[in-house]
């Protein structure tokens, strides 16, 4: 992995602007990825993980960009006009959806859908390059047949590995990897995210962040997982650390949800996360985490900034240098 950064994320904020008012999904948000990393992002429904894939690639209403910069390639994209991003898309950066079956045209077959796609980057779809395409489907194991295929003749398996070939056939610089295992089953949730690795490490794409709410997959893949909560960053650093000893008491919780290996359910019960997350129509300043925490103290009505634990290792806690951090592996 290298040190370069290719995307610089500086307080960005989106909001969903509805008629009740501003729901702050994504508030200040400051993180960087580098090139050939694979950066995993986590936490609960709602933490504003899908919101942030959105806000860098669609931000279509009510879903509207309020400040914070997002420097992709040199260039901020967030001020960048629809005419020049839309060239990017696919090229330099690319979205594998939560949904394959929704990214796909039902009227379409397959191949008619890649040649669209390709035709608006001034890419002739001549039999070369469909070489290229039948080469790439067969890294997922998908029989050429599939290009004369309708959507609905697809399996929901066959549909995202379609769809994951179909966002990288242009080899881009970075993949927003959106919630891609969430509708499948354990077998092709393994496959998708080992694919996601094989397509970096033969070049094919350059680095990828990968969504999800499944910390147990992040921990096969990534290389640094970030934590969110409510549409703030609490927590990140590389994945051995956030996974043996998280220091955030959100990452904690999560952490303790999940099963450990060797480990039988009638020796030692999965512990859930009480409460809810917060309202985030008009909520105002401090930690979010707070209403949920075991460790709030009258100091987390304020917000925390992120803060160094090491060079790798940041965090946003009133807290984190009493909890120490706790070994869970």
């Amino acid at each position: 992995m290298s040190s370069e950064v290719i995307l610089d994320i500086r307080e960005l904020r989106a909001y969903y602007r509805i008629l009740k008012g501003d729901v702050k999904a994504l508030d200040g948000v400051t993180f960087q990825v580098r090139r050939g990393e694979i950066l995993g992002i986590a936490g609960e429904s709602g933490c504003g993980k899908s919101t942030l894939a959105h806000t860098l690639m669609l931000r279509k209403p009510p879903l509207t960009h309020i400040s914070g910069e997002a420097i992709f390639l040199g260039k901020d994209i967030m001020q960048m006009p629809n005419s020049e991003f839309r060239k990017m898309r696919f090229r330099d950066i690319s979205i594998i959806p939560q949904y394959a079956l929704d990214a796909l045209s039902p009227t379409k077959r397959i191949g008619t859908f890649i040649r669209d796609i390709v035709n608006e980057h001034d890419i002739t779809a001549d039999e070369e390059f469909m070489d290229k395409v039948k080469e790439r489907f067969a890294m997922v194991n998908l029989d050429s047949s599939v290009l004369h295929r309708f959507p609905i003749e697809l399996s929901g398996g066959m549909k995202q590995r379609a769809i994951m070939i179909i966002s990288t056939l242009m080899n881009p610089a970075l993949v927003l990897a959106d919630e891609i295992t969430s509708a499948l089953d354990v077998s092709s949730q393994r496959f998708a995210a080992s694919m996601l690795m094989e397509l970096r490490d033969k070049g094919i794409i350059g680095s990828a962040i990968f969504i999800t709410h499944d910390l147990s997959i992040l921990y096969q893949i990534a290389d640094r997982i970030m934590i969110m909560y409510a549409g703030h960053l609490v927590e990140i650093g590389p994945v051995d650390e956030i996974i043996h000893n998280p220091r955030h008491p959100y990452t904690q919780a999560l952490i303790a949800s999940l099963p450990k290996v060797g480990v039988q359910i009638k020796h030692e019960r999965l512990e859930g996360i009480k409460g809810t997350p917060p309202e985030l129509l008009d909520i105002g300043p401090g930690c979010r985490f707070r209403f949920r925490c075991p460790y709030r103290t009258n100091k987390c009505e304020k917000t925390p900034e992120i803060e160094d634990i090491n060079p790798l290792h940041s965090i946003a806690c009133w807290h984190f240098e009493e909890l120490g951090g706790e070994s869970v592996g």
